[in-house]
This record gives C-alpha cells, structure tokens and sequence, in this order.
C-alpha cells in the first residue's frame, strides 16, 4: 500500500474533508499511474478523486468499533519516532 495513504478511522479529533480528499487523491495518482493527468484526462481524475472521497466519507461514517479512539497527535510522535530511528 502507498505509504502516503493514512488510516483515517478512529482518530480524536475524526478526519477532515482536507484529509479525506487527500488521501482519495494519494489512491487515484497511484490506480492511475499519474502524479497529474494530461487535459485529456484531467476530468476523468478528477470526478474519480470526487468519487473517491465519498466512498470514503461513507465508509468512515458507517464503521463502528469498541476500541478507544486513538489520540492524532501521540499517533503523529510515533510516526516521527520510527522516522527517526529508520534514517537515523
């Protein structure tokens, strides 16, 4: 899977519309093979980004779980401690 593609589920504060939209695009540049369509084919990225991100929204909205929601900025430390420790 794309690195660039974060889980958004289950985080305090939820994932924002800016967030949703760009991890739809991150999906659609890596399905495609374009990090930015030609004209010819710039509406067909972008109404399949549209798509994208409300499959997304739905999927978000409709899951459910028992598990404590997890804190963005404890996740984001993690992140940057692993990043460390990989290229340090």
């Amino acid at each position: 899977m794309c690195r660039n593609i974060k889980t958004l589920f289950n985080f305090e504060p939820p994932a924002t519309e800016d967030e949703i939209h760009a991890s739809a695009l991150q999906f659609v540049r890596k399905l495609s093979g374009f990090n930015a369509p030609s004209k010819v084919n710039e509406a067909a990225f972008n109404r399949a980004v549209e798509d994208v991100s409300a499959a997304a929204r739905i999927l978000l909205a409709s899951l459910h779980t028992h598990a404590p929601a997890k804190d963005r900025e404890a996740e984001a430390e993690k992140a940057r401690e692993r990043n460390r420790a990989r290229f340090a």
